[in-house]
């Protein structure tokens, strides 16, 4: 083995006691020595695996001290809530962030869609298509939901389900009278634009799906936006 997966090993190997507890916080770590002999490489490929160590920020080493064991990072928790969206900027960056993010899951849907999955869409279609105007909100968001579930990526799903309806009520409280679902002819607009992105993924094309949806979301910022 060469030094640099040499020191991976030795890398490895201390990780895997510091997230085991077995090397705690503010622990120092084995003398060079010890750790040759623990793992039988040289002194060289120990100090490579220290340093590696030092820079993932897992330990800290004090000139004539030693090497000491750091506490574990805790991760953080992605979450966006729809409640901190308050301002028009806002709202504009929310649906950037979603063209990125939800062409790529109409992508995903029209790659891995099953004949389940393709039910799944054609329903949360059928659904929109004939909701009410009351019920549009909730059945716009249930198309969308479909779409990250049938991505079969727990990302997208686990994403939308934190941002909920109001993902699609807070643009359209920003949007007039010529973009209420009442209007016949920008709810056929609408209708358009999710059908051909049930279309695409039904069909298993990931280009047009990604497409669509980009299509679909780039109107509303377009309408938000007031161009």
């Amino acid at each position: 083995m060469t030094e640099k997966s040499l020191a991976q090993r030795v890398v490895a190997g201390l990780k895997d006691k510091i997230f085991a507890g077995e090397l705690t916080p503010g622990e120092k770590l084995p003398s060079e020595a010890e750790l040759i002999d623990e793992f039988g490489v040289s002194r060289t490929v120990v100090r490579e695996a220290v340093t590696r160590l030092r820079a993932e920020g897992l330990v800290e080493t004090f000139q004539g001290r030693g090497s000491f064991v750091l506490a574990v990072p805790q991760p953080s928790s992605f979450m966006v809530e729809s409640a901190a969206l308050r301002t028009q900027r806002d709202v504009l960056d929310m649906v950037d962030f979603r063209i990125g993010v939800e062409s790529e899951a109409a992508a995903l849907a029209a790659a891995r869609a099953d004949d389940r999955g393709r039910r799944t869409i054609s329903a949360a279609l059928a659904e929109f298509v004939g909701a009410a105007p009351e019920d549009a909100v909730q059945a716009d968001y249930r198309f969308h939901r479909a779409v990250a579930e049938v991505s079969a990526n727990r990302f997208h799903l686990e994403l939308l389900d934190s941002l909920g309806p109001m993902m699609i009520m807070l643009p359209r409280t920003r949007l007039g009278d010529e973009y209420s679902m009442t209007d016949a002819g920008h709810v056929a607009r609408v209708q358009r634009e999710h059908e051909d992105i049930a279309a695409a993924i039904r069909a298993s094309d990931p280009d047009t799906a990604r497409a669509a949806m980009r299509v679909h979301l780039g109107n509303t910022r377009r309408r938000l936006s007031g161009g």
